[in-house]
Order: C-alpha cells, then sequence, then structure tokens
C-alpha cells in the first residue's frame, strides 16, 4: 500500500485520482483550499485518510500545506495535480503581488516540492497547451508584457515540465514525471471536452503507485499511459535553472539541491 498526496482534489482529475487509489487499497490524503471544500472533498472520497487545507495562490497558505503534510508522516508519492485555467480575462494578482495562475500553477508545486519531505514519486500536470509556452522564461510575473490568458496559463504547463525534469536531474532517487490528461470534461476544460476524463486521472494514479516498468521511469512526459515528446526546452537544463532561481526568488524556499 502507498501513501500518496494529490493536490486539488475535491473535484475534477483530483478527486478522481483519489477515488481510483482509494479503490485500490492506498492512503490517500485529500487538499482543499477551504475548510467547507475539505468537508465536501472527505465525503467525495470514502475512505481518505484526512485533507489539508491551504489556498496555493497564497506563498504562506502553501507553505502551511507544506507543514500539515509534514505532520502526517513520510509519503510515498505526491500528484501535483491543482491549477487554474485559462480563462482570466485579465491580470488578476494575488496576495503576493504575484499573477493568479503563476501562483497556483507554477510557483505552489515548486515550494510544495521543496517543503514537503522527499516521496518516492512526483507527478506534475501539465497540458498540450505546454508547447505554446514562452521558452525564454522571461517577465514571469506578467510586469511587463500585456495580459493574455490563455498564453499565461501555457507558460505555468511548460514551467511544470520543466520542473518535473529539472526534479528528475537533481534529485536521482526520485521518479519525478509530467503528464498531460487531454481535454477533459472538468470545470476547467468545460461540458464540451472530448478526452477521456477517466484516463486522464488513471494516468496519474499509474505514476503514482504502479510498479510497471513504464511508470517507473524519471524525466519523461505521459498522456494516457504512454510518453509522449513534450516541448523540447523542457529538457534544456540552463532553463531548468532558470525557473528554479526564479521561483527561489520569488517565494524565498530554496529547492534542495539546486
Amino acid at each position: 500500500m502507498a501513501r500518496v498526496f494529490i493536490t486539488g482534489s475535491s473535484d475534477g482529475l483530483g478527486r478522481g485520482a483519489a477515488q481510483l487509489l482509494v479503490e485500490q487499497g492506498h492512503s490517500v490524503v485529500l487538499h482543499a483550499r477551504n475548510e467547507q471544500r475539505a468537508r465536501e472533498a472527505m465525503a467525495a472520497v470514502p475512505g481518505a485518510e484526512t485533507a489539508v487545507v491551504g489556498d496555493l495562490s497564497s506563498i504562506a497558505q502553501t507553505r502551511s500545506v507544506a507543514e500539515q503534510v509534514n505532520k502526517l508522516g513520510s509519503l510515498d508519492a505526491v500528484i501535483h495535480n491543482a491549477g487554474v485555467g485559462y480563462r482570466e480575462p485579465r491580470r488578476d494578482d494575488t496576495e503576493d503581488g504575484l499573477p493568479h495562475v503563476f501562483a497556483v500553477n507554477t510557483l505552489a508545486p515548486y515550494i510544495l516540492t521543496a517543503l514537503i519531505h522527499k516521496p518516492q514519486r512526483l507527478v506534475y500536470l501539465s497540458s498540450g497547451l505546454h508547447q505554446s509556452g514562452d521558452a525564454s522564461l522571461k517577465d514571469l510575473a506578467w510586469k511587463e508584457r500585456s495580459w493574455r490568458g490563455q498564453q499565461a496559463y501555457s507558460d505555468t504547463k511548460l514551467h511544470d515540465v520543466i520542473l518535473a525534469f529539472a526534479i528528475a536531474r537533481l534529485w536521482p532517487d526520485v521518479f519525478s514525471n509530467a503528464l498531460e490528461p487531454g481535454w477533459v470534461p472538468t470545470k476547467m476544460g468545460g461540458a464540451g471536452a472530448t478526452d477521456d476524463l477517466q484516463q486522464g486521472y488513471e494516468t496519474q494514479a499509474w505514476l503514482a503507485v504502479s510498479e510497471d516498468t513504464g511508470a517507473k521511469v524519471t524525466g519523461e512526459y505521459f498522456f494516457h499511459m504512454r510518453t509522449r515528446k513534450p516541448n523540447p526546452a523542457a529538457r534544456d537544463q540552463r532553463k531548468q535553472d532558470m525557473l528554479l532561481e526564479a521561483c527561489e526568488r520569488f517565494s524565498g524556499v530554496k529547492l534542495a539541491g539546486s
């Protein structure tokens, strides 16, 4: 039995992965951004161990989530599933003065990776839109560019793959991978989405716990349990270091080994 923590597991892909892992006999720690959603998550995933609470748009609350998780003891895997979408029509700043989509999709997984005691496996949720992310890694906080919601989202999904591959390089004792679920009918994807929601969360769970040789790899990018070619920038060590350094500046949190 594995012990798995899943961010953003009160609905959508995260809840689907949690339900599947519980059904398979694993211990699952849920996450929600507030107490009400945490109660709803626990009700929706009977058998889950517990739920931790914190809004990942806040650096302070993200640090609190890591502290709550560490108090629970060691983990076998962390699925960085939480994310916000590309329909933000204007720049929405967080309490830390950062774009909301960057804070949740990029900075939060970085902070949690750095602060949660190192598990055996890390899984990062990306998107096919990462292929059109800005590989220059300039102006991450959108201080100079005119706001474009879909571009901002695409950038953060590229960041997630870069982060996964950076961890795979720096922490060779950890399986660290990224995946895209496809265009799936979640609140983010919308009812008209055409890809298979189940295969999206099954791939998350598979990478987190499976003993299949295909899942016990590191530094790979997946779609429906099969490897897929990522944006080449994600494998650029210089880009990886640039992103880690920027995230450290924004958060004040240093990643071990960086």
